[in-house]
């Protein structure tokens, strides 16, 4: 089984950028992220933590793996 790789909130939001996210509001430690995809909002919030839990970045990942494919989002999320 692959291992999840250690990310800060930062690297996170770097990575969801480059998806088209674009950061759109922040409360306290959290930022909110949305790209807007064939008239359909799609919204991330994302803890700015300096390292993130292992649970955490799972529940990240297969939130994020609603909107774009897994494939594309392993080789950021995972260790190979």
């Amino acid at each position: 089984m692959p291992m999840l790789k250690v990310l800060s909130g930062q690297d996170v939001i770097k990575i969801l950028e480059s998806f088209n996210f674009g950061i759109i509001a922040r409360k306290g430690s959290h930022v909110k992220l949305r790209r807007i995809l064939k008239g359909n909002g799609q919204t991330l919030t994302i803890p700015d933590h300096k390292e993130l839990d292992k649970g955490t970045l799972k529940a990240i990942f297969n939130q994020t793996s609603k909107y774009v494919s897994e494939h594309e989002l392993r080789e950021h999320f995972y260790l190979d």
